[in-house]
């Protein structure tokens, strides 16, 4: 079994509502929503043939609501997978977790493999 699989069978046994624990043992919060990768997502390109077309126009064409972070960084969550995580430890409310960044579920838990400060915040 390759990376990419493993990553999705430890994000196909993880639920909402169970709690997030981050490398350094801090409790960051609870799983919001649980997204396993698509390695055929649509990644957002900036059209080059058409300059009446934005990029954030682009954007909110496709208005995919999750996940809420920056164009590249949604790519990449939407083909690895990923969590969100509600948490008090920052100001929008949520951080993201990508598949990559768990380390394991056990005990009805997900164990991360980084610190709660590497994981990007909700935007």
């Amino acid at each position: 079994m390759d990376q990419q699989d493993e990553q999705q069978a430890t994000i196909s046994r993880i639920t909402t509502g169970m709690p997030v624990i981050d490398s350094a043992g801090t409790t960051v919060g609870t799983v919001d929503l649980v997204q396993r990768g698509d390695p055929n997502a649509v990644t957002v390109q900036t059209p080059s043939a058409d300059p009446g077309s934005s990029l954030d126009e682009l954007i909110e064409a496709t208005a995919v609501e999750e996940p809420d972070v920056p164009a590249d960084l949604a790519a990449r969550l939407l083909h690895t997978g990923y969590l969100k995580v509600s948490t008090e430890l920052t100001s929008t409310g949520a951080v993201y977790v990508p598949a990559d960044r768990i380390g394991s579920v056990a005990d009805g838990r997900v164990l991360l493999a980084v610190g709660v400060a590497d994981l990007p915040p909700e935007e």
